[in-house]
């Protein structure tokens, strides 16, 4: 079942400075929620803390859950958050469904199963065919769309989105942005993106939060 995403005081400093200041939010199931600022503003570094990754360096406060489950405390791989990146980071060594197949619970053991949940995602990112290639033979697009399905078979209770449209050119960045948000949506995943482009935060058509830089 779908629930929302809560960051209940999230305070993150460097030294004496605050990049975070006692941010409250709380993100439906299916909403995209844009946080803003410019470059070295805190943008990745609130992801960071989302995914229990924050570089000790960094100060931070404040409590997150993902509906009644407070997150805050638990282990990177327990907390079932998903995060996409500006670089897709395929693996260079495992075909295009070993990328995917990479990213299904342990949980799903049976072979049939597995290849069934990755041939849905290779048709679904419109790739249908393509389990046996090598990543390096795909075009950017579909590199990231890959990437996108890989995150997906992962399960996450929540998507962060890291600037992942950034190093696309503008037609595949429209294009991209609605396979995103569409896919999340469906799914009913809360969704978090940092970004500087405007035209990012007009795309997901949800509230924006500045921080102030």
């Amino acid at each position: 079942m779908s629930a929302p995403l809560r960051l209940d005081r999230v305070r993150i400093a460097l030294a004496d400075r605050i990049l975070v200041p006692a941010l409250d939010l709380a993100i439906a199931p299916g909403e995209c929620v844009t946080v803003m600022g410019p470059s070295g503003s805190g943008k990745s570094t609130l992801l960071a803390y989302l995914c229990g990754m924050l570089d000790p360096i960094f100060e931070a406060s404040g409590r997150v859950f993902i509906g009644e489950r407070e997150i805050t405390g638990v282990a990177p791989e327990h907390r079932r958050v998903g995060i996409l990146f500006q670089d897709d980071l395929l693996f260079p060594h495992l075909s295009v469904g070993g990328n995917l197949g990479f990213a299904l619970s342990a949980r799903v053991r049976d072979p049939a199963e597995r290849r069934k949940r990755i041939e849905q995602a290779l048709v679904e990112a419109d790739l249908a065919g393509f389990g046996d290639r090598d990543p390096h033979t795909l075009s950017g697009g579909q590199r990231a769309r890959v990437s996108l399905m890989r995150t997906l078979l992962a399960e996450p209770s929540a998507l962060l989105l890291d600037e992942p449209f950034n190093k696309l050119d503008a037609k595949l960045r429209d294009e991209f942005r609605r396979f995103v948000f569409e896919h999340a949506a469906q799914r009913g995943l809360p969704m978090l993106l940092v970004t500087h482009d405007f035209a990012d935060a007009a795309a997901a058509g949800g509230r924006v939060a500045e921080l102030p830089g």
